[in-house]
């Protein structure tokens, strides 16, 4: 099974005072690089990055990374724009699940992606971390649930309210990190 990266990157983060994207921690690894290394080695066979916010100095720090990238032209009106361009830029790929992460888990790593990625049996498959028993991200997405979270995902809620009316499995990360998204 084809299992694709999704890493949520467009927004200009206005309580960070620049967009996530360039966000570098303590070491000046950018997030960016440090969420496409996640996706790509806890098991994504590839990793699509989704830009909108100062795009094209985010796509540079891409370099070498072995990730591609998509842009979301109206990312301002929130996450959901970024998930329903993600999607969409893998909907012609044999890909049967998506993994989608956000740039600002600076702690979630490959671990928590590999637990999280491997219970993407089949195309209906729903599932998301958890931290504690509090659902967090990242969210494995089964190719059958893509057309109803896109037509659903509006404004900053990006797949919630699609997976709050669909039966999701939880998979406890709490042990491997906090997944808690920094924003400021």
């Amino acid at each position: 099974m084809t299992v694709q990266g999704i890493l949520l990157a467009a927004g200009a983060g206005s309580r960070m005072g620049m967009p996530k994207a360039l966000v570098r921690d303590d070491s000046g690894e950018p997030w960016l690089v440090r969420g496409v290394r996640a996706l790509a080695e806890g098991g994504c066979d590839a990793v699509t990055v989704v830009l909108g916010a100062s795009a094209a100095e985010a796509a540079g720090l891409l370099v070498g990374t072995g990730a591609t990238y998509v842009l979301a032209t109206d990312w301002a009106d929130g996450m959901a724009a970024s998930l329903r361009a993600g999607l969409a830029s893998v909907a012609d790929t044999d890909a049967e699940a998506a993994v989608v992460s956000l740039v600002d888990l600076p702690d979630v790593g490959p671990d928590v992606v590999r637990r999280v990625a491997d219970l993407g049996t089949d195309r209906g498959t729903l599932a998301r971390a958890s931290y504690d028993g509090t659902p967090g991200h990242p969210v494995l997405l089964g190719r059958d649930h893509w057309h109803g979270v896109l037509e659903t995902a509006t404004g900053d809620r990006g797949a919630r309210d699609y997976l709050a009316t669909h039966p999701v499995f939880l998979v406890e990360c709490g042990d491997l990190a906090t997944g808690v998204d920094v924003d400021r």
